[in-house]
């Protein structure tokens, strides 16, 4: 059976695309929609969100594997994300990796047993200002050093993402 969108989504779907003087403009949008509900796109989601939007499933599957803010797995209830760019790196990004690795026992790319954290490198977070930065689901944390990571982590232990 194929995959469906359900009512809800649809009607929420239907209020994007009509922010925009074309139904595919509302794409990325709708990808971020669609990750809000389960935390990452399914593959049979983005055939339906093109048959939905009436473009090519290979400009949806395009842009949802063009963009790392996509996730196509299952991640943790913490999604940190390490910017390994230039500046974050020079800034020490690639020494807070390995702390996150060491404390979590997992590698990049995996998600601890409990569930609670999944761990990813990636290229830049656009805040090359404020190096180290890693992203935690949404949220940005800025100069990062060993003691504010762990500080970090263990209000993330105990269910408080910061403000």
């Amino acid at each position: 059976m194929p995959f469906k969108f359900t009512e809800e989504f649809r009607a929420r779907a239907e209020k994007i695309c009509a922010r925009y003087p074309r139904r595919d403009a509302a794409l990325i949008p709708l990808l971020l929609e669609m990750q809000k509900e389960k935390g990452y796109i399914a593959e049979e989601g983005l055939d339906a969100l093109a048959l939905f939007l009436q473009i090519p499933y290979s400009r949806v599957k395009g842009v949802a594997t063009f963009y790392t803010m996509f996730n196509h797995e299952p991640v943790g209830k913490y999604h940190l994300q390490v910017c390994r760019n230039i500046s974050c790196h020079m800034a020490g990004s690639e020494s807070l990796l390995g702390r996150l690795r060491g404390r979590l026992g997992i590698a990049e790319g995996e998600t601890t047993r409990d569930g609670l954290f999944t761990l990813s490198a990636v290229e830049c977070l656009g805040a090359c200002g404020a190096a180290p930065v890693m992203q935690v689901n949404e949220k940005y944390f800025e100069n990062l050093d060993e003691a504010k990571l762990d500080a970090l982590l263990e209000e993330l232990k105990h269910g408080r993402l910061p403000h």
